[in-house]
């Protein structure tokens, strides 16, 4: 039988992992709750996420995993209890927040240089395309460099591979240099080695420039080895808790409805696997 998520006791807290990284809470939750109209999304959200972690968000679809984003975007407000975003309530164009929406294939014949679009990030709000600034276009170049797509910069968007693709809407995140970086399915529609790829370069983003991570999935299996913990949300309720705590094939099944086995190898690696 399998045991109810609703009485998993876990920490509140998702506490540093043995590195140390971060010293200070990037995200708190306090009881927080959203509704839309007559209908509760989620309600009862108490946690914290400690700066410097990349924490895994995850649950069925239609559950709040995207509105949880936007709650730190600024973007909808919390109908009860109180969030915390980087030490003050959430506002919307904070720059100190990056965000990397869900990806939409984009057309094949579309002429947009992979330059230009991560220029959007900047300068998408002004009427026109008009000219860059000197400072815009370094601040592009180092995106670019920090998700190494300077090989295709100049290439059509549209000629772009999905990952290609991934990495120009994670350089429009970094252009602001974002102590908080929200990606919403990133590796949704990926082969299995773009989408390794872009765990490792969002893992070493992270390390390199501080910042904490919150990464919404459906496949835990890539995110396994860089995950610092893991928020669910079931019964309508978003919980946190370590990777041992969430990575348990009774808690995994309930969650989604159906059976899924959590597997460990003889090295000590270990994987999800759906019935």
């Amino acid at each position: 039988m399998l045991q109810h998520v609703s009485e998993v006791a876990l920490a509140p807290l998702i506490k540093p992992s043995p590195e140390g990284r971060g010293e200070s809470v990037a995200v708190a939750f306090d009881d927080a709750a959203v509704r839309l109209g007559s209908r509760t999304i989620w309600q009862h959200a108490t946690f914290a996420i400690e700066a410097g972690q990349l924490v895994g968000i995850i649950g069925p679809n239609g559950t709040g995993k995207t509105t949880l984003l936007r709650v730190l975007l600024g973007q909808v407000r919390a109908s009860a209890g109180s969030v915390t975003v980087l030490g003050g309530p959430p506002r919307r164009g904070n720059p100190a927040i990056g965000y990397v929406p869900q990806r939409r294939t984009l057309e094949a014949d579309l002429a947009l240089r992979a330059r230009d679009l991560v220029l959007l990030g900047l300068i998408g709000h002004r009427w026109g395309f008009g000219p860059a600034s000197a400072a815009e276009r370094a601040a592009v170049n180092d995106a670019l460099a920090a998700v190494g797509a300077e090989a295709y910069a100049d290439r059509p968007v549209g000629m772009l591979s999905g990952g290609e693709q991934q990495r120009l809407l994670i350089a429009q995140a970094l252009l602001t240099n974002p102590r908080l970086m929200l990606l919403d399915e990133p590796l949704a529609n990926l082969d299995l080695r773009s989408g390794h790829d872009i765990v490792h370069l969002v893992d070493n983003l992270r390390r390199t420039r501080h910042i904490t991570v919150l990464f919404v999935a459906h496949d835990l299996n890539p995110l396994l080895e860089v995950l610092d913990g893991i928020v669910y949300i079931a019964d309508r309720t978003p919980r946190a808790g370590s990777v041992d705590d969430v990575l348990q094939s009774e808690l995994l099944s309930d969650l989604y409805q159906t059976r899924v086995h959590v597997h460990e190898t003889a090295d000590g690696h270990r994987y999800v696997v759906g019935a």
